[in-house]
C-alpha cells in the first residue's frame, strides 16, 4: 500500500513538473510571437504562482472535505486541460489568464500528497517520502527541460503544451482505478493524523513564531529553486552564449542533480532521527547546513565565466536545496498533526508567493539593466535568508492540537 501510494504521487509529481517548466526554454519565442517583453513573461510566471498560493488553503479544504484521493483526481484532470489550452492564447492576457488558472488548478496537488502521506506514512519514515516527491519535482522540471528542448523547433511550443495534457490525463485515470483512499486504507500507521479533526486556529496559525519561520524558509527557499524551471535556460542563453537546445540540456542538469539531492538528503535525515532521536537535528541541523552550502555555491555562480562552471555550481545548489525540501514536508507533518492540510497549505503558500516573485523581479531586473548576472545575487541571497530561519526553528509539538 504504502510503496504503491508513493509510486503514484511521484509520478504526480514528475507530470505536474513536465507542465509547469514548459514555458522556459521557448519563453524568447513565446516573447516574440505574442509580442511581449521579459517582464510580461515575468508577469505570466508570477499570475501561475498567485493563482498557486492563493488556492493552497481552498485546496486544503476540498481535501479535508472529499479525501485526498478524490480531490487529487480531480485536480489532475482540470490542470492538464487548462496546460493544453495554454496552447490556445494570442497575446499577453489570454496567456496569463490561462496559465494563472493552471496554477489554480494544481494547488492542491501536494496539500492532496501530504495529507495522504501523513495518513500512511509513521514520521520515522516521512522525511524520505517527503524526499521522493522532492527527487519528482525536481526530475519533473529536468524532464520539462530536456525534452522541451527537444521537442521545441520539430513542434510549436503550443503543440508541446497540448502533447503535455496526455501524461495528466492517462495518471488520473490509473490513479483513480488503482489505488485506494489513502485515508481509509492504512488504519495504523499514523492514527495521530486520523484522529477526530479539531477547529483550526488560524490566529495560533498565522501568529506562530516557529510557523512564520517555516514560511519564511518556505518562502525564500521556493523563490530560489524558481530559476531551475523558469528562467535559468533564458540565463545561460543570455550570458553565456547557448542556443535554446542547449540550455534546456543545461538546464535539465541541476534538476537531475536535485533529483538525487531530494531522495538522500530524506534518507539522511530519518537516518540521523532513527540513530539519536533528536528531531531537530535530523530535520533542522540537516537544512541549515544545507541552505548555507546553497549560499556559498550560489554566490560562486556569480563569478564563473563558462557555461559549465555555473552549471556545475548551481547543481550543487540544487542538490542541497532538494535535499532541505523533504525536511520542510516532514515538519509541517510533525507540526500539523491532526491538521496537516492547513499546516502544509499555508507553508505551502508562503513557499509560492516567493516562487512567483523570483521570476517577475529577475524579469523586471534584466528588463530595467540588461544584467542577467544579478540573477545569481539574488540567487544566493534567498538561500542565505533560508539558512537563518532553519538555524533558528524549533517547534514543540503540532500547533493546532486541542488541549485534552
Amino acid at each position: 500500500m504504502k510503496t504503491n501510494l508513493l509510486s503514484f504521487l511521484c509520478a504526480a509529481t514528475v507530470v505536474a513538473y513536465l507542465q509547469r517548466s514548459a514555458l522556459g526554454v521557448p519563453s524568447k519565442a513565446i516573447e516574440r510571437e505574442l509580442v511581449l517583453t521579459s517582464g510580461d513573461m515575468g508577469l505570466v510566471w508570477l499570475a501561475w504562482y498567485i493563482g498557486y498560493a492563493v488556492f493552497q488553503l481552498p485546496s486544503g479544504a476540498l481535501a479535508e472535505r472529499f479525501g485526498s484521493k478524490p480531490a487529487l483526481v480531480g485536480f489532475a484532470v482540470v490542470w492538464s486541460a487548462l496546460t493544453g489550452l495554454t496552447g490556445c492564447a494570442t497575446g499577453f492576457t489570454g496567456l496569463l489568464s490561462l496559465w494563472c488558472a493552471m496554477g489554480v488548478a494544481q494547488a492542491g496537488i501536494f496539500v492532496c500528497a501530504t495529507k495522504a502521506l501523513a495518513a500512511t506514512f509513521p514520521q520515522s519514515q516521512q522525511a524520505f517520502a517527503s524526499g521522493a516527491l522532492a527527487c519528482s519535482m525536481a526530475g519533473g522540471a529536468a524532464l520539462s527541460q530536456w525534452l522541451t528542448g527537444e521537442l521545441f523547433g520539430p513542434l510549436t511550443w503550443q503543440q508541446v503544451l497540448f502533447a503535455y495534457t496526455m501524461p495528466g490525463f492517462a495518471w488520473a485515470l490509473a490513479f483513480a482505478l488503482v489505488v485506494p483512499n489513502p485515508e481509509r486504507a492504512a488504519p495504523t500507521a499514523n492514527p495521530t493524523a486520523r484522529a477526530a479533526q479539531p477547529t483550526t486556529d488560524w490566529r495560533k496559525l498565522f501568529t506562530n513564531p516557529h510557523m512564520i519561520l517555516l514560511c519564511v524558509q518556505q518562502f525564500t527557499r521556493a523563490a530560489a529553486t524558481a530559476l531551475f524551471f523558469t528562467w535559468f535556460p533564458r540565463y545561460l542563453q543570455e550570458t553565456k552564449g547557448v542556443s535554446a537546445a542547449e540550455s534546456g540540456a543545461l538546464s535539465a542538469i541541476p534538476l537531475i542533480v536535485g533529483m538525487f539531492g531530494g531522495l538522500l538528503g530524506g534518507a539522511i535525515s530519518d537516518a540521523i532521527l532513527f540513530r539519536t532521536r533528536n528531531a531537530r537535528l535530523a530535520r533542522q541541523g540537516t537544512s541549515f547546513v544545507a541552505m548555507a552550502v546553497c549560499t556559498g555555491v550560489s554566490a560562486g555562480a556569480y563569478f564563473a565565466g563558462t557555461a559549465s562552471a555555473v552549471v556545475a555550481l548551481v547543481s550543487a545548489a540544487a542538490f542541497c536545496a532538494y535535499a532541505a525540501g523533504g525536511n520542510a514536508y516532514a515538519l509541517a507533518m510533525r507540526m500539523g498533526g491532526a491538521r496537516v492540510a492547513p499546516v502544509f497549505a499555508t507553508m505551502n503558500m508562503a513557499g509560492n508567493v516567493g516562487a512567483g516573485v523570483f521570476p517577475f523581479a529577475l524579469g523586471k531586473i534584466a528588463d530595467t539593466t540588461g544584467n542577467w548576472n544579478l540573477a545569481m545575487v539574488l540567487f544566493a541571497g534567498l538561500f542565505a535568508c533560508s539558512a537563518v530561519c532553519w538555524l533558528l526553528l524549533n517547534p514543540k509539538g503540532a500547533l493546532l492540537e486541542e488541549p485534552t
